[in-house]
């Protein structure tokens, strides 16, 4: 026998006596973790991460953050929120991390996280598509884009034939247009029945609490809402306790599988967001994107999603150039989605550049730090900002 067949069968024996001692047995999830910015400090952050190594040893978990006396291991301690996001982004690019879990985090516009909770009436987890970020500036587009999103997650997580269900908010109606329209061109996509006497695809209230559907579409700033209070309606708010944290963000330029949570995510939430990030990683959600959304697209998504813009919309064609780009980390809040664009075009048509994102309250303009007093000012003047 070889030297070279006696290292690969002592490689073997080696997997198989650690599978043995811990009952998991293939390659690790690797999750990078990081710990800055929780309104209940770094060490409910650890103490997840360590709940979640505790559940589930075929996760490798590494940390990014302030110091934390803890077995588990960090790539990089620090207090600074840029390099805590910095070194997360490195390490998903090198390979070195299979996906992430943080807090604060901005996605480009088209990425939104699909969240999962717990439902109280019969104990069932959940979907709900989606909870931050935003898919697309035109409300009717992004819960049609939403639904595709929360079909993707939930084959990632391993259910083929998920069923969808849409929130009984503004333009439900319209979006449940777009998705038959969309199922009877082609494209596989399952409804859920309402448990109220009259059905139908559109749910109540009373839906979201028995869990009628495996996804339930609204639009994000709801979505946000209710991820909030299924989280935590047990503890009066400040402790989110209940749930997987607000999900992976899905996009079809979305590369890398970054996990949400809340600042207020206590130890509970934060160890299932990080099953959440190794089965959405192990599940290949972004491979699963790429493949739906060309389904979707032979279907007539495309067209299906001009559609859906409002005239008005269809009418805003004005082409403003921008000003030089620079590294933007200042937030403007305050402003609705709908007219979020505008005030970006506003602020590069008196020279100030500016991009556009959704933070952990909604949406938002970002700046650069020298920028902020004077966008701010262009932007009241212009009535984008009270």
């Amino acid at each position: 026998m070889s030297q070279k067949v006696k290292n690969q069968l002592s490689e073997v024996f080696h997997e198989l006596a650690e599978a043995l001692e811990s009952g998991q047995y293939g390659k690790k999830s690797k999750i990078c973790v990081t710990t800055l910015g929780s309104e209940h400090g770094p060490e409910e952050v650890v103490k997840g991460a360590e709940l979640a190594k505790q559940q589930n040893p075929g996760i490798d978990i590494t940390l990014v953050g302030p110091k934390v006396d803890t077995k588990l291991t960090y790539a990089k301690e620090t207090d600074c929120e840029e390099t805590v996001h910095k070194t997360m982004e490195d390490l998903l690019s090198k390979g070195e991390a299979d996906a992430s879990v943080t807090m604060h985090y901005n996605f480009p516009v088209g990425t939104a996280t699909v969240g999962k909770v717990i439902t109280p009436g019969l104990g069932k987890e959940m979907l709900i598509a989606t909870t931050t970020g935003t898919a697309g500036m035109n409300r009717i587009e992004a819960m049609i884009k939403n639904a595709i999103y929360g079909v993707i997650t939930a084959k990632a997580l391993g259910n083929p034939d998920p069923k969808i269900g849409i929130l009984n908010v503004d333009g439900a109606k319209q979006v449940e247009k777009a998705l038959i329209d969309l199922k009877e061109n082609g494209y596989s996509i399952e409804f859920a029945e309402s448990a109220r006497q009259d059905g139908g695809f559109v749910m109540r209230g009373n839906d979201l609490l028995a869990g009628s559907a495996d996804v339930m579409v609204t639009d994000t700033l709801t979505g946000n809402l209710l991820m909030k209070i299924f989280s935590a309606y047990t503890t009066g708010g400040s402790y989110e306790s209940l749930g997987y944290g607000y999900g992976p963000g899905v996009g079809k330029d979305q590369k890398q599988v970054v996990n949400i949570i809340s600042r207020a995510s206590g130890a509970p939430v934060i160890a299932g967001a990080i099953k959440f990030a190794a089965e959405a990683s192990a599940g290949g959600i972004v491979k699963l994107t790429n493949e739906e959304f060309k389904k979707a697209e032979q279907a007539g998504l495309n067209e299906i999603l001009e559609g859906s813009k409002s005239s008005q919309d269809a009418g805003e064609t004005e082409e403003v150039t921008p000003p030089p780009k620079k590294p933007v980390s200042e937030e403007i809040s305050g402003m609705d989605i709908m007219i979020l664009e505008d005030a970006r075009k506003v602020l590069w048509k008196e020279d100030v550049y500016a991009e556009t994102g959704m933070g952990c309250a909604g949406p938002v303009v970002m700046v650069a730090p020298e920028d902020k007093e004077e966008a701010e000012k262009i932007l009241r003047e212009h009535g984008y900002l009270s």
